[in-house]
């Protein structure tokens, strides 16, 4: 594929605020400069370009008029906000002060202490949180502590988690979790803490890849974490690994995964068919700018599969007609492209819980004359990433921004989370039934539930974002 999109989900968009804003804007040039960048670039890329009044090709009589405009808005993140529409629309364009910061996020690599955690409200409460351990990453500073899936934690550094403070406190790079006890639907302090250390790390998403025998069906079962194209070898190893075995069913494990490429997407969907080979997978679509250009190579908005990884090595195929995949809250942007993607050429069978609803993508877009690193502006490092394209399925399906409704619903048991890649596990459970008989068996929802917050992945910066790395020659001509 020409095309490298990055499909990644935030639910907390002030992240950027804090995040990006630089104190170094009282030389007024500078200043104008980075905000002429910003209106530029927004004026020519931005999906909801329309419905930004402020964004229109004719809002400005006079240069001295576009000056003066540019010149209102400090620091550049200001601007940046007052252009994009509304936040209940637009939830996920951002921008950085340094690119290199947003570089590093976009390849996979970020600080972690490698523990996995969603954040819940407390029973009755709208503002004090505990989080969860969903998994522990190998070789990271948590796996040699005293701490697992299933684990609970209230609070810390002994300071209460709150909708306040969770960030400032999970954001520094050392600090020590309180850990808590389940108790009937409440979370109470057990006296334990563990301490951890955040360094940069890249997490292998090919997390658990393993096979089972159902009566006389064997089953693949692949827990898959985010959609990394420099781990499209494991990804596919993985797949070589299943056709070796001979599976004639698959289980994608995809409840913690916030997204990834585009491209990844469409390589991973060819390794689970392999018969549907240059057919469209996904169809993008653009404002009305962009949109112009492309009528020109239509070819250009598809998104097919394919029988190669980006290195030009063979796909391993598999060849299925039927797929289920395991959803939650947290399943993001290229999950959610699997799905609606492979819909229209083979069963999907979707267990868990309704998805995010991310079905929009977004381009890095530097200072520079056509918007490309080359040739950047050496007076400042910011860099956007603004919301350009929506992707559909073959059908022209993309609207799911309430999320993908599961084929058979069922919850996390906060209660009995079991090990993951067991049979312990109760949504792996499902699946593995399902396949037996079809569905005919009863289905265990948790006693207790708690609302949904966030996740480590949608706190940090740009943890859940979509982007396409490199923008078609012909749009820059």
């Amino acid at each position: 594929m020409k095309k490298r999109i990055y499909l990644l989900s935030s639910l907390f968009l002030a992240l950027f605020i804090t995040f990006s804003c630089s104190d170094d804007f009282d030389d007024n040039p500078q200043r104008t400069s980075v905000n002429d960048f910003i209106w530029k670039g927004l004026n020519q890329y931005y999906y909801w370009l329309e419905d930004s009044p402020d964004l229109v090709d004719n809002r400005f009589s006079t240069n001295s008029d576009y000056q003066n405009f540019l010149n209102s808005f400090s620091p550049p993140e200001s601007l940046f906000e007052h252009l994009v529409v509304d936040r209940q629309i637009d939830r996920f364009s951002v921008i950085f002060s340094d690119y290199d910061a947003l570089e590093q996020t976009l390849s996979g690599t970020q600080k972690s202490n490698g523990v996995d955690y969603e954040l819940r409200y407390k029973t009755g409460s709208s503002t004090e949180l505990f989080g969860w351990i969903r998994y522990i990453l190998p070789n990271s500073d948590a796996a040699s502590k005293n701490i697992q899936r299933g684990d609970f934690f209230y609070a810390v550094n002994g300071t209460s988690l709150t909708v306040d403070n969770y960030r400032s406190l999970l954001n520094n790079d050392t600090y020590t979790l309180n850990l808590a006890d389940y108790d009937n639907g409440n979370i109470t302090s057990n006296g334990n803490t563990v301490s951890l250390t955040k360094t940069a790390f890249s997490e292998n998403p090919v997390y658990l890849k393993k096979t089972f025998t159902v009566g006389t069906k064997k089953v693949g079962y692949l827990m898959y974490n985010g959609f990394y194209s420099q781990y499209e070898t494991e990804l596919n190893n993985a797949f070589g690994y299943f056709a070796s075995e001979g599976i004639s069913h698959l289980i994608l494990d995809l409840r913690y995964n916030s997204g990834g490429s585009v491209d990844t997407a469409t390589r991973l969907a060819s390794m689970i068919t392999g018969q549907f080979n240059n057919e469209i997978f996904g169809k993008q679509q653009w404002n009305y700018k962009i949109q112009n250009i492309f009528n020109n190579n239509p070819e250009e908005l598809l998104n097919r599969f394919t029988t190669t990884l980006g290195n030009g090595s063979s796909i391993q195929s598999l060849n299925l007609d039927k797929l289920y995949v395991l959803t939650s809250k947290r399943t993001a942007s290229a999950s959610e492209l699997i799905i609606n993607g492979l819909a229209p050429h083979i069963n999907v069978v979707q267990i868990g819980d309704a998805t995010t609803g991310k079905n929009v993508g977004s381009i890095t877009l530097y200072d520079s004359p056509n918007f490309r690193k080359q040739n950047v502006n050496p007076n400042h490092r910011y860099a956007m990433q603004p919301i350009v394209l929506k992707i559909a399925n073959k059908n022209n399906f993309s609207d799911y921004t309430n999320g993908l409704q599961p084929s058979i619903s069922q919850l996390e048991d906060l209660n009995d989370l079991g090990v993951l890649g067991e049979e312990s596990d109760p949504l792996l459970n499902t699946a593995l039934n399902y396949v037996d008989v079809n569905g005919r068996f009863s289905i265990n929802q948790p006693e207790h539930t708690f609302k949904h917050f966030g996740d480590v992945k949608s706190i940090q910066p740009f943890g859940n974002e979509m982007y396409l790395e490199k923008m078609p020659d012909f749009l820059l001509k």
